[in-house]
């Protein structure tokens, strides 16, 4: 398999975003974009699927995070999308049940080229710190749509808001690090009958 390497940016009125990436990494990263919080998730999300990241974001943090957030998840798949090129030789599908302390959450991935994202998880605080919970939903929204990715992310149980969203993050990593991994009995096949994953 050639090496998955991509850049993305996307610059608005609202913010200015440089992504790049490197799928088959080591799960290095080297987060910035204003939203602590949100850099710790995109931090969890490098090192699980050891997807090496860079990501710098300036954005109207003086209004509120939701552009940058989104506008992040944006430009972060589109560069996944360009590093995945033809998806041939990848394995496609994966789900993980993943457990932090009280909480359990699952992942189920489809690389599909079609973007789709059913969301089954109830945060019951609107804030984690100063950090909306709606904008998790926002962010692997976007993740999803512009990836080209089916995303079915479901939270079974737990308590504690930061590791309801903390689990999130760590699934879709984990089952991302499986999805892309590449398929030793079918290493240079486009897994579908379709013989393409461009939707």
């Amino acid at each position: 398999m050639p090496p998955r390497s991509a850049n993305a940016s996307r610059k608005t009125r609202e913010t200015d975003i440089s992504v790049s990436l490197q799928v088959d990494g080591s799960g290095k990263s080297d987060i910035s974009t204003g939203v602590g919080f949100f850099d710790h998730m995109l931090d969890q999300l490098s090192r699980h699927s050891l997807i090496d990241m860079t990501v710098k974001a300036k954005g109207d943090l003086h209004i509120d995070d939701h552009h940058t957030v989104e506008d992040t998840g944006i430009a972060l798949g589109q560069a996944l999308a360009k590093a995945l090129g033809e998806r041939r030789g990848i394995m496609r599908y994966a789900s993980i049940d993943l457990a932090m302390d009280e909480t359990l959450t699952r992942a189920a991935i489809d690389v599909s080229g079609r973007p789709f994202l059913v969301w089954n998880v109830v945060f019951s605080s609107p804030k984690i710190g100063t950090f909306d919970t709606e904008l998790v939903r926002e962010f692997f929204q976007a993740l999803a749509q512009n990836a080209g990715i089916t995303l079915h992310v479901t939270n079974h149980y737990g308590a504690n808001n930061h590791h309801i969203a903390e689990t999130c993050f760590k699934a879709v990593a984990r089952a991302l690090r499986f999805a892309l991994e590449s398929d030793p009995r079918q290493p240079d096949a486009v897994p579908s009958t379709k013989g393409s994953l461009k939707g």
